[in-house]
């Protein structure tokens, strides 16, 4: 199986983008995660938020295949414990499913296009995130799941 995280625009903080790559070490080689950054869409300051997510849409179908199992990270989702999300990583993975392609979307989100085109919302909480920090924190969840996956000590159990 694959993974590949899918993001608008580049991780500008050098911080942050340290945790980016210590938790992407942490997973599992045998999910084969990438993280995709795709460059912001040029012009965007002049575009209707309409438009520029229809020109964003454009971008992740261009960086997505037909058969990934399309998940957008937004915050109309379901909301999932550690121990559910690593379920339905679980149930996924014996679903013979090739590539799982984890869409963060721009400041207005995603197009119609793309909600249509998904095979689940997931939301990290009700609270409002930076597209930055939503890329961590689901980086942290991915590997959560494998330590949960694998019996791990977790959490107070």
């Amino acid at each position: 199986m694959r993974i590949n995280l899918v993001c608008i625009g580049k991780t500008d903080d050098r911080q942050l983008a340290d945790l980016l790559t210590y938790y992407q070490n942490r997973l599992p080689k045998h999910w084969n995660f990438e993280m995709t950054e795709i460059p912001d869409v040029k012009n965007a300051r002049n575009l209707s938020p309409d438009l520029l997510k229809k020109e964003e849409a454009k971008l992740f179908l261009h960086h997505t295949d037909s058969s990934d199992l399309l998940i957008l990270l937004d915050e109309k989702g379901k909301q999932f414990t550690s121990r559910e999300f690593a379920g339905k990583m679980d149930h996924w993975m014996n679903s013979s499913i090739k590539k799982i392609s984890l869409l963060v979307g721009g400041a207005y989100g995603f197009s119609d296009e793309i909600y249509t085109r998904a095979n689940e919302k997931i939301s990290l909480s009700k609270m409002t995130f930076t597209h930055q920090m939503i890329r961590l924190f689901i980086l942290e969840q991915l590997y959560r799941a494998d330590q949960i996956l694998q019996g791990k000590p977790y959490h107070n159990d």
